[in-house]
């Protein structure tokens, strides 16, 4: 049952409206591109192994009963307000800011549930349209998800990112200064599938990848339009829990590992805000520590906060090298509450710059350009992502724990990993990862 909030009525600012219809030319270089996909995948496979899942192969099965429920809108138990994906109220490649208007209101201290869509298979390289995209690979309509089929038809790809963002969600009593706390309770998945895509050029590795791999007649089952590439994941139950299975010759798996690449609140701004680079209000960190039993600490801007919440990953290595995780849509219930300036319930840290930990690390958040694109151009350096994460710990150490300087230093060399959140979000960030059982 829907238990959410009365939404607002669509304001002046929102970000959906309706999309226009593909051009005949994009039509056919889509289906010309899909037929290209399943003669590659035939021949590499033999006939009806795309859609009978044969060893090796990443095609897709239904799912179990002991693995993955297709979790479509207003179906499944929700806790608390539950926020759907509608297309006049998504943003759509661009992130809310202090102009946005709330789709739901909720206390300090509520639970909400949050339906989010990957963006892949929704967009323009993939023929912006995920029920032809994921049927390529065996997915019957019935398992693709009816929001992410509608905001593909009817919202506009508004903003320069690719990510489709839920919310935002004003919080009662959040004001500038104050910190919003954002626990993670739980991270279902809503299908029993992703996609990991290396497109644009992009990448840790730009200008040779994917362009090699789009060159090679080999790799032509990967290739979407305009020379992108995608490779189709599916899940499946074993003994060890939930696995990915990549396609190819070469059997290859890996646990999955859920959490949302973005999360964050509105920037004071009224300009356009980008939905790539992460910020100092948070955004696309994607700091892959942050799934169940994590909390996420992010400084106000403006009043309610304005939390909103994307890019769903089901797993994703440090550095996020190829450009995307492994992208498939969760349904996060989350608990939002505000901390007011000058308690201690949050780091001090925190009601500056964003945030972390987990039931077993405090994690410092380093950015190479937390001031975002309005500020400048984007810094890209490792090298001042990585400075900042050793400030940002060494101020926690300090500050919050009372440790001598020269001592919390020596610390943090002896014993904390410093690890790349991601490479490709032109803001680069690294995280610290403090042991909380070295302390007491």
């Amino acid at each position: 049952m829907d238990t959410s909030p009365a939404p607002f009525a669509a304001p002046s600012s929102a970000p959906g409206s309706s999309a226009p219809s593909p051009s005949p030319a994009g039509l056919a270089s889509a289906l010309a591109r899909r037929a290209l996909i399943r003669a590659s995948t035939a021949g590499a496979l033999g006939a009806g192994a795309a859609l009978a899942g044969g060893a090796g192969t990443a095609a897709y099965s239904a799912p179990s009963s002991r693995s993955v429920t297709i979790l479509q809108p207003g179906q499944g138990k929700v806790r608390g307000a539950y926020v759907r994906s509608r297309p006049g109220e998504v943003w759509w490649g661009h992130l809310p800011n202090r102009t946005a208007e709330p789709v739901a209101v909720v206390r300090s201290g509520a639970v909400v549930t949050m339906d989010t869509i990957s963006h892949e298979g929704l967009l323009e390289d993939q023929g912006k349209d995920p029920r032809q995209y994921f049927e390529t690979f065996g997915v019957p309509e019935k398992h693709v998800l009816r929001d992410a089929v509608a905001v593909a038809a009817r919202a506009e790809h508004a903003g320069p990112g690719p990510h489709v963002v839920t919310g935002p969600i004003a919080v009662r009593g959040a004001e500038p200064g104050d910190v919003l706390k954002v626990e993670v309770l739980a991270l279902p998945l809503r299908v029993p599938y992703g996609v990991i895509s290396n497109r644009h050029g992009k990448g840790a590795l730009p200008g040779t990848y994917p362009e090699q791999f789009v060159a090679d007649p080999a790799h032509a089952a990967y290739v979407n339009t305009g020379g992108n590439i995608s490779v189709f994941t599916s899940v499946r139950a074993t003994s060890r829990g939930l696995r990915a299975r990549l396609p190819g010759d070469v059997p290859v798996g890996f646990d999955l590992a859920p959490f949302l690449g973005l999360m964050g609140v509105a920037r004071d701004t009224d300009a356009m805000v980008d939905s790539v680079p992460p910020t100092d209000a948070g955004g696309n960190l994607d700091i892959n520590d942050l799934g169940v039993g994590s909390t996420l600490y992010l400084p106000v801007q403006v009043p309610g906060a304005m939390f909103f919440a994307g890019d769903p990953h089901m797993a994703q290595g440090d550095g996020e090298v190829a450009l995307t995780a492994m992208e498939g849509s969760l349904r996060p219930t989350l608990r939002l509450t505000v901390v007011k300036r000058g308690s201690r319930k949050a780091p001090r840290q925190a009601f500056d710059h964003p945030f972390a930990e987990t039931p077993d690390f405090w994690v410092p958040i380093g950015l190479s350009d937390p001031d975002g694109p309005e500020g400048g151009t984007n810094a890209t350096s490792l090298d001042i992502a990585m400075k900042e994460a050793v400030q940002q710990a060494l101020a926690f150490l300090v500050e919050e724990k009372g440790m001598a300087g020269p001592v919390a230093y020596a610390y943090l060399s002896a014993a904390t990993d410093f690890e790349v959140s991601q490479v490709v979000d032109r803001t680069t960030g690294i995280h610290a990862l403090i042991r909380k059982a070295d302390f007491g």
